[in-house]
């Protein structure tokens, strides 16, 4: 089995852009993507090439997290990258999770499940 990498973690924010601007400022990170997201909201994608945060905002008039949860500086997910997704998506079902909103879409396959404590993690490939 090859090592999974954490790849990204994804906040709920009242204003993505000026989340994202403060992030560049600061830590000289560059937007990588940005873009419509789940529920109607935005996101960007803040970092380098290879690691990155995402700051989320719900549609407007919404306090909702991607989960649809009433929440603002919530953590969405976290996501890891893998070499080999069907065979990570089949470790993930053995374990007995569930997973969904599987996509595929630039950059790469991925796939979400959520643990028993309410954490969602995308797992995603670029292979």
């Amino acid at each position: 089995m090859t090592q999974s990498v954490l790849e990204h973690v994804n906040f709920t924010v009242p204003d993505a852009a000026r989340s994202a601007a403060w992030l560049c400022a600061v830590f000289g990170w560059k937007i990588r993507w940005q873009g419509a997201a789940r529920n109607g909201g935005q996101s960007i994608h803040v970092g380098s090439d290879d690691q990155y945060l995402v700051v989320f905002t719900p549609k407007e008039g919404s306090l909702s997290n991607t989960q649809g949860r009433d929440v603002t500086g919530a953590m969405n997910h976290i996501g890891v990258v893998v070499d080999d997704l069907d065979a990570v998506e089949a470790r993930v079902k053995a374990q007995g999770y569930e997973t969904f909103n599987h996509a595929d879409y630039e950059p790469g396959r991925r796939f979400y499940f959520e643990d028993e404590n309410g954490i969602e993690f995308e797992v995603v490939s670029y292979a």
